[in-house]
């Protein structure tokens, strides 16, 4: 047998190392079109049992018959219980709902076009930022599914492709939690399904957001940004905002003040930037600056990669007061004078969490500022209700019920 050679030549041990994440990337990418095409077979069984109206046409029992022949078609594969099954029908039934989205055997997504309503998740494109209240429901609202204008049924069918690439992209384990707990709510589904995406989120992490509201609280800050950032930059910087702030993972729940919470947030600081949303890095703590004579320090600084800005974050424990927009302000103004470098970072925005606002008072608090600040509130605890007899049940529950689940 022969004997392999040590080589030791740099260029040699580097292109080994180059092959080696090159493999990485190949299985990562292998995986990802796995499942890609996992869900489009998925897609397109939901939509014949669907279409085809199999229970209607064979009966209540059809889906155990069919997952037994299923399984013994295809012995290999491992996805055709009857509980996924149902799965696979309301995966279906869920996307297809909100858009009217039709899957080709060609391959093309086609949006059969139609008034709607709900909240659609931003998307960036080749054209901007699709948001809920631009191109794609003045496009829906035309009337008869008839389209007058190419430009909007182009509009349309690249919201289509998008919604339909992250659904397509999202694990299938994933999808079953959101089925089960949106499955008559497409609009805050895809949301769900966008954010993962977006924020490439675990299945632990998805739960986790699955039980904080974050499809009411995203986006929610009070701000002034649509006066002080351009158009482009004014949506994008709304969606880092969320209100109220979830700083339950702090775990405070008796008495406390402004340090202790601060402390608090930066003990927890992993949770703490998962809260504040995609792109955020930590700058420091009673972050120091010198204006003039005078040392001044800012609760929490961070800079944000997605909007390259830096981002400076005051906490009150209190009720929001006018003179806090004022500290804030100043804090803003002294950081892109001192920390900001022209040509690579953006105008910084103030956000300030508090534990109350008035809204009527913070609103004209932040039009008396040329400053982009955004006031919001927080929770240091929120209590869920138990399930109780009449919430809708998810399907591995009803079956387990039943005694049936396989």
């Amino acid at each position: 047998m022969s004997k392999s050679i040590n080589i030791l030549d740099k260029d040699y041990l580097q292109w080994i190392k180059e092959l080696g994440g090159r493999y990485r990337r190949s299985q990562i990418k292998a995986a990802v079109k796995v499942n890609e095409e996992m869900l489009r077979f998925y897609w397109e069984l939901g939509r014949d049992i669907v279409e085809m109206h199999i229970e209607d046409r064979w009966g209540e029992k059809v889906i155990k018959t069919l997952s037994l022949d299923l399984q013994r078609e295809i012995p290999e594969a491992h996805c055709f219980s009857r509980t996924n099954l149902y799965y696979v029908k309301k995966f279906y039934l869920l996307y297809s709902q909100e858009f009217k989205i039709d899957w080709q055997d060609d391959g093309q997504i086609v949006p059969q076009l139609e008034g709607q309503s709900g909240k659609v998740p931003q998307f960036e494109g080749q054209t901007g930022v699709f948001s809920e209240n631009e191109f794609l429901p003045q496009v829906m609202a035309k009337s008869d599914n008839h389209i007058d204008n190419a430009d909007d049924s182009g509009i349309a069918q690249q919201v289509a492709d998008k919604i339909m690439s992250d659904v397509f992209s999202v694990p299938w384990g994933h999808h079953k939690y959101i089925i089960d707990k949106f499955s008559d709510n497409p609009a805050k589904a895809l949301f769900y399904v966008h954010q993962t995406v977006v924020n490439g989120w675990s299945r632990n992490m998805l739960l986790n957001f699955l039980d904080t509201d974050l499809y009411e609280r995203q986006g929610k800050a009070l701000t002034n940004f649509q006066r002080t950032f351009p158009e482009e930059t004014s949506d994008l910087a709304q969606e880092l905002t969320k209100d109220p702030y979830d700083f339950a993972f702090t775990g405070i729940t008796g008495r406390y003040n402004e340090r202790l919470l601060k402390d608090a947030l930066l003990n927890n600081i992993t949770q703490f930037m998962v809260e504040l949303g995609t792109g955020f890095a930590y700058v420091g703590k009673e972050y120091r600056i010198q204006v003039g004579e005078r040392e001044q320090f800012m609760d929490l600084l961070f800079y944000n990669l997605n909007l390259s800005c830096y981002v400076v974050v005051e906490v009150k424990i209190g009720k929001f007061e006018f003179a806090d927009v004022g500290q804030l302000g100043g804090y803003v103004v002294s950081c892109n004078h001192i920390l900001r470098k022209e040509g690579r970072d953006n105008p910084t925005i103030g956000l300030l969490i508090c534990k109350e606002k008035d809204r009527i008072q913070a609103q004209y608090a932040l039009e008396s500022s040329s400053q982009p600040l955004g006031i919001s509130e927080y929770e240091l605890e929120k209590f869920y209700p138990e399930k109780v007899e009449g919430t809708i049940p998810t399907i591995r529950e009803i079956e387990e019920k039943l005694g049936v689940i396989l």
